[in-house]
């Protein structure tokens, strides 16, 4: 799995700033997107799924040395737990396994609302910035949306931008769809949001792992 920092080149970061721009060249809303590894640790994903391996193991010990101590499968176990745990923790693929969808869209909707508070998207003069939340290991993009904006577009609004950027992510071309989709959330805005003679940046235009660029 691409980590956050590596998941979008330089002149791909360019990109998606100069996308941010024109879009809040029209509008008085403010867009950010983000990208993270991950919405959260999921401990208990490794907590299971090493011991189940380490049981897996120390199972097919306890019958293979068969007629041995019946103190082997403890034994094995104790010894195998913390490496099997590892081996959850730096595989992705199997981790991702062990944790349900619904955990999935908890954990990144949590993740959009700390965030959304962290760099004060709240903040905005008018209610107006807007989060696109693209969250790596989980597979999932959230949009969230300030109270000032969502009092006037409706909050379906919202599926059609993250649909844009998935599709994209998908099919590999992960910068071309986020511009677009907030070049789309520069069209939404433009009108119940036009831009003011005294707007002025007030977002980060990208934040990639916790880190404004």
């Amino acid at each position: 799995m691409k980590r956050a920092e590596k998941f979008f080149t330089e002149e791909e970061q360019s990109r998606i700033k100069a996308a941010v721009q024109a879009c809040e060249a029209r509008t008085s809303g403010e867009v950010v997107p983000v990208i993270v590894d991950a919405a959260y640790d999921y401990p208990k994903a490794e907590i299971i799924g090493g011991g189940s391996f380490a049981i897996g193991f120390a199972l097919f010990a306890t019958w293979f040395y068969n007629g041995a101590s019946h103190w082997i499968f403890p034994v094995i176990f104790l010894v195998l737990y913390y490496p099997c745990v590892l081996l959850i923790r730096f595989f992705p693929a199997l981790k991702h396994a062990l944790i349900s969808p619904v955990e999935f869209d908890a954990e990144v909707r949590e993740k959009a609302l700390v965030t959304f508070v962290e760099h004060g998207i709240y903040r905005t003069r008018g209610g107006s910035g807007i989060l696109i939340l693209i969250s790596l290991f989980e597979h999932r993009v959230f949009v969230l949306a300030d109270a000032g904006i969502n009092e006037r577009v409706p909050l379906h609004t919202w599926e059609e931008i993250v649909a844009i950027v998935t599709k994209g992510i998908v099919e590999k071309h992960a910068c071309d769809a986020l511009c677009q989709a907030i070049s789309r959330c520069g069209d939404l805005l433009a009108h119940e949001f036009p831009r003011q003679d005294d707007d002025h940046n007030e977002l980060p235009d990208l934040i990639i792992g916790g880190r404004s660029r």
